[in-house]
């Protein structure tokens, strides 16, 4: 299996990356703050304004390590990388079965299916640890999200067209986030939910979640690189100039583990305060530089966690299942599958 490599966060402002030997090296007011061999590395991460030398770049191309730039609050900037990898038949395939409806469906049914179960799944983590503590109403009402989600699941894999898998999706969406509110135990006004908002979000648990999801997009769109796919031409989203769709359909079963989930245990083990946001004159909410640091060390010792794979049958670190998901998804495409298997979050 292949070996999981790191990914470097540069979150300080002025910071100036180079090169020196094979190591990346980091200067922050004229002295050296911190040295990294370039081979435990596959991308590197700026935040703001940060500056990375051509020699840098260059090498950084050479080894295949993508380099990404996103604003302090975690928008897409740009890209640097190097040559593309990848089989052209390969990506003949996945083009193929883009313009194809059966086979689209196919491909959406399968990341729908997986998206909704590891929903269902938070729902059931959050009963099983404060279901005792809910009122009898409340706990009534996350009982009946997880059984309605399952349902939807199940809907999914008899639902032959597109448009009707997308259908089902918003109904999971609005059922799920609907209950989200009663999976966040944190007493404090700051931290209510009353539902899904961005660009730019509108209070603190969106926050979070856009944040994170930007992040896992960034590793999934990665993975798929590096088995070869196109990451921007998708199934689920469909085409759009500039937008890595593929890397947000593999990002949506991963959504509720890597996302969802870890936004909740750091807003209810109070590791997040309401001092760890800015919110902005036009009502947009940031996370601070502190705390950007803090949810990004959280978000790679999630990572190292292991979790069992079904499909591969064996436990596996968190960090590479979406390379195992798009290398399931590659074996899919040219016909070694005969559908693409979802990662199931138990």
């Amino acid at each position: 299996m292949r070996r999981q490599l790191n990914t470097l966060y540069i979150t300080t402002e002025g910071a100036w990356l180079k090169k020196h030997g094979a190591n990346i090296v980091m200067m922050a007011e004229g002295k050296e703050r911190a040295r990294l061999p370039v081979h435990m590395l596959e991308s590197l991460v700026c935040f703001g304004r940060v500056l990375v030398s051509p020699p840098l770049m260059g090498f950084c191309a050479e080894e295949g390590i993508t380099i990404t730039h996103l604003s302090p609050n975690g928008k897409f900037l740009a890209r640097v990388e190097g040559p593309v990898s990848g089989n052209v038949l390969l990506r003949r395939a996945q083009y193929r079965i883009t313009d194809d409806e059966n086979g689209c469906a196919g491909v959406v049914r399968h990341v729908l299916a997986g998206k909704v179960h590891n929903q269902r799944a938070v729902v059931a983590r959050g009963l099983r640890d404060y279901g005792s503590k809910l009122e009898i109403s409340e706990r009534q009402r996350l009982e009946r999200t997880k059984t309605r989600l399952g349902r939807v699941a199940r809907d999914l894999l008899n639902e032959p067209l597109t448009n009707g898998l997308r259908g089902l999706e918003g109904e999971a969406a609005q059922t799920y986030f609907s209950i989200f509110d009663s999976l966040v135990r944190n007493d404090s006004k700051a931290f209510r939910f009353t539902g899904r908002n961005r660009r730019p979000p509108r209070d603190r648990i969106n926050a979070l979640l856009s944040f994170f999801y930007t992040l896992l997009t960034h590793d999934c769109r990665s993975a798929l690189e590096s088995v070869g796919l196109d990451p921007a031409v998708g199934f689920l989203h469909r085409d759009r100039p500039g937008r890595p769709s593929l890397a947000l359909d593999l990002a949506e079963e991963f959504r509720p583990l890597l996302g969802d989930r870890l936004a909740l245990s750091l807003v209810n083990r109070r590791q997040l305060r309401e001092k760890d946001f800015v919110v902005a004159e036009s009502g947009g909410v940031v996370l601070t530089e502190d705390a950007r640091k803090k949810v990004l060390t959280a978000y790679q010792e999630r990572k190292r966690e292991e979790l069992y794979h079904a499909f591969i049958n064996e436990k596996v670190p968190i960090g590479m299942l979406p390379i195992l998901q798009a290398q399931l998804l590659a074996r899919h495409l040219r016909g070694d599958l005969d559908a693409y298997p979802p990662f199931l979050w138990k």
